[in-house]
Parts: structure tokens; C-alpha cells; sequence
């Protein structure tokens, strides 16, 4: 049996702001704590609580000397003696922190986020497999990405370490998934075998009634009465394929603005660019709307009203969501919860783990067609089919996705780590 208390290490880059990564720990961590366990963190950004939190800048993927080290293994292929020295001192130092770390929170368990599975800091990675290895703590490692699921990362000078490490084989590893397609590729690639579970939302407990807070977000976008507000819930990256929501506003020939509630960034700004000069290209009104959004709700410096993401949802006309690649689809499942209707581009993972389960959605294949265009006015002009589309898949993603899946599997993954060996506790 598992302990009824355990403590629990979260270990990643960064423990902050609205990823995929950082929203999932969060999920989890309410359903550990749900089931009266103690979350704790580690990672080079966090916000999350500072007496259970430990804090290592350069574990941030984005800190100045990682990201260098990173730019020349990936991206100019290249590694020198020095570079492999740098590897091994940072390895070295990165080994002291978690040691203090499962030490300091007396840990039972870690749980590292994306860490064992995606070579953003190479010492890190190898720091940990090694200390796991050694103290052969139990290990629930929640692999978001792989290295084969990114083509820049596929030429690299660190092939060696990526090949140990990403992820590492060990006997108190237990490897989670979040799609189908990685428990297979995981198991070709590494003869590693793997427990899928999906992004979840809290289903069981639906957006409690609008308090009245974003009740003026219509206003703050400078959306006027007569205009749909159609909400495009993602970062601005390339694969998020943006420009398809683009196409699809411009050919409803109805009076709308498309709000991209995210900034770029994290590919650079040209893909911004693009789609700003194609959605005057398509006589589009296109608002790039970052600064009115936030993780949670506050006022700004200057006094503006921030709000949240899910502040939006409600609001929306529409929810585009016509991206190329996920790792799972975090945006799909708010929609849903908000009963938004949307429109989906039929992305691999939405093929293989969502659209199985029948939700009624508008869905195009790479592509917008006529039909696409039909499906959706018919929709915007049909409340009464608007009203039972979003009911029904609502109670859909509850039956899937809901918090109720991730606390079972996890209960089993605790049950297999501590069930044959309470002594470890």
C-alpha cells in the first residue's frame, strides 16, 4: 500500500507562467495534494510557494550560459573539450542542489516535468539520471516532448548524452506519457514501456457563474457590439498554424475580429510578422492582444485591467484552434469546458487520442474548405445547436479527460513505487 503522506518533488525548468508544462504541474500537484500528499519545486523560474520551492537560475533553459552551451551543441554542431568539461562541472553542480534538495523536503518521490525527456540543459538532465541512479529514489518522470519530435534537435553534437539520458532506463523510473503516439515511439526508440495520461481539466467542477470581472473585455479589445470575437487561445509559434484561423475569419465575409490571446517569442518574431501582413492581406482585423492577458488576474503598471485567459473563453464567438503539432491540445480541452464551439485543424495526436471519442466539433484536414465555412456559419447563425454541441462534449471530456482519470492513474503509480517496497518509506 501506499503511504497516506508522501512528499512529493516537482522537478523542471521553469514552474511559471501559462505552458503546457507548467499548467500540468499544476493539475497534478491539486490532485497529489487532494489526495494528502505535499508538493514541492524545483526549477530555475517559479511561482510557485516560496517555502516549498527551490530556485536555480541557471536550471532555466533560457539563462544566458545554458542557452549559449545550447546554441553550439544544436545549432552550430559543434563541441569541444572545453565543452564537454563545462558539461561535466555543471553536472557537478547541479548534483549538490538536488541532493539539498530531496534532503531539505525530506522527498519521497520526484516527479520530473519534461526533464528527462526534452535536452533543454544537457548537465541538469545528467545530473539527476545520476542521482537517480544511485539513491534509486522512486521516480514518476512526465515526459511532455522528445528529442525525435523536434527536427532541430535531430542533428546535434550530444547525441551520446541525449542517447543515456533522454530518458534514462532505471529500475525505479516509471515514464508517463500524454499521447499515444510517444507511448509507441518511446517503446521502438528505448524499449521503454510507459503509462499514458492524457492533459486533463477539472471537469468534475464546471466554470463556476461569471462574477463579473471580465465583463468589459469586449470594450478593453475595442470589439464593437456587431462584432464576433473569435479567440485563437495559443502562443504565436509556427506550428500553431494560425494564419488557417486567418483564412477561415476572412471567408465567413461576417463582421469579426480574430484576438491571439499569447505573444511570440519563443521562435522569434518573424512567424508574428507573417501573419500580421496576411491578415491584412485577407482584409482580417487581427489583434495581437498579450498585453491584455496574463496567468491570473491584476492590474497593471499603469493601471490597466489584466485579465486572465479564462476570462476570455467565456466571451468568445468561436474558439480556432488550427494548429499543426501538439503534444497533446490544452486550448481543445478549455474550449470544451467553457462550452466554446471550435474549430480544429485535425492535428496527428487530436487524430489518434481526441477525435476517437466523438466530439462534435468543426474539424478541417490541413486545410479550409467550403465546407469548413458552411459548418461554422451555420453554427454561429444556430444557438440552439451551439447550446447542445458544447453540452454534449462537455460531458464527453468529463467522461475522458477529467480530473477522476488523473487521480486514478496516478493512485497507480504510487501503488506500483511503494506497493512491493514500503520500506523505501
Amino acid at each position: 500500500m501506499t503511504p497516506k503522506h508522501l512528499n512529493i518533488g516537482f522537478i523542471s525548468f521553469r514552474f511559471q507562467g501559462t505552458d503546457g508544462v507548467s499548467l500540468e504541474t499544476s493539475k497534478w500537484a491539486e490532485v497529489l495534494e487532494g489526495m494528502g500528499h505535499t508538493c514541492y519545486y524545483f526549477s530555475g523560474l517559479s511561482d510557485r510557494p516560496e517555502e516549498r520551492s527551490m530556485v536555480v537560475d541557471e536550471a532555466y533553459f533560457r539563462h544566458k550560459e545554458i542557452r549559449a552551451r545550447y546554441h553550439r551543441f544544436f545549432t552550430d554542431i559543434v563541441r569541444t573539450a572545453d565543452d564537454t568539461a563545462w558539461i561535466h562541472s555543471r553536472r557537478e553542480y547541479f548534483r549538490d542542489f538536488f541532493l539539498d534538495f530531496i534532503k531539505k523536503f525530506d522527498l519521497d518521490v520526484l516527479i520530473p516535468q519534461n526533464l528527462l525527456s526534452f535536452p533543454q540543459n544537457i548537465p541538469l538532465t545528467l545530473a539527476l539520471t545520476e542521482i537517480i541512479a544511485e539513491t534509486e529514489i522512486p521516480v514518476i518522470a512526465h515526459h511532455h516532448d522528445f528529442t525525435w519530435e523536434r527536427k532541430p534537435l535531430l542533428v546535434n553534437s550530444v547525441d551520446d548524452y541525449i542517447s543515456m539520458a533522454f530518458p534514462p532506463d532505471l529500475p525505479s523510473v516509471q515514464h508517463v506519457v500524454i499521447n499515444s503516439i510517444a507511448r509507441h515511439q518511446l517503446a521502438r526508440r528505448k524499449g521503454v514501456s510507459s503509462t499514458l495520461i492524457p492533459n486533463v481539466m477539472d471537469f468534475g467542477n464546471p466554470p463556476t457563474n461569471n462574477d463579473g470581472y471580465a465583463d468589459d473585455i469586449r470594450e478593453t479589445l475595442g470589439l464593437e457590439d456587431d462584432e464576433l470575437f473569435i479567440l485563437q487561445p495559443t502562443r504565436v509559434v509556427q506550428r500553431k498554424g494560425i494564419e488557417h484561423a486567418i483564412e477561415l475569419v476572412s471567408r465567413l465575409n461576417r463582421k469579426a475580429c480574430l484576438v491571439v490571446s499569447h505573444a511570440s517569442g519563443d521562435d522569434g518574431y518573424e512567424y508574428e510578422e507573417r501573419i500580421k501582413d496576411y491578415a491584412k492581406l485577407m482584409g482580417v482585423k487581427l489583434m495581437m492582444a498579450a498585453e491584455h492577458f496574463d496567468e491570473e488576474r491584476r492590474t497593471s503598471e499603469d493601471g490597466r485591467k489584466i485579465y486572465s485567459l479564462w476570462d476570455a473563453y467565456p466571451h468568445a464567438d468561436l474558439v480556432t484552434y488550427p494548429s499543426m503539432i501538439e503534444g497533446f491540445g490544452n486550448a481543445f480541452l478549455e474550449a470544451l469546458y467553457f462550452k466554446r464551439p471550435i474549430v480544429v485543424n485535425n492535428y496527428s495526436i487530436y487524430a489518434t487520442d481526441i477525435r476517437p471519442k466523438g466530439f462534435n466539433v468543426i474539424e478541417f484536414d490541413e486545410y479550409i474548405t467550403e465546407d469548413t465555412i458552411e459548418q461554422t456559419r451555420k453554427l454561429l447563425d444556430d444557438k440552439e445547436l451551439e447550446l447542445e454541441m458544447c453540452k454534449q462534449n462537455y460531458e464527453l471530456a468529463r467522461r475522458h479527460f477529467s480530473y477522476t482519470i488523473l487521480r486514478n492513474k496516478l493512485k497507480v503509480l504510487l501503488d506500483d513505487a511503494f506497493g512491493a517496497n514500503n520500506n523505501n518509506h
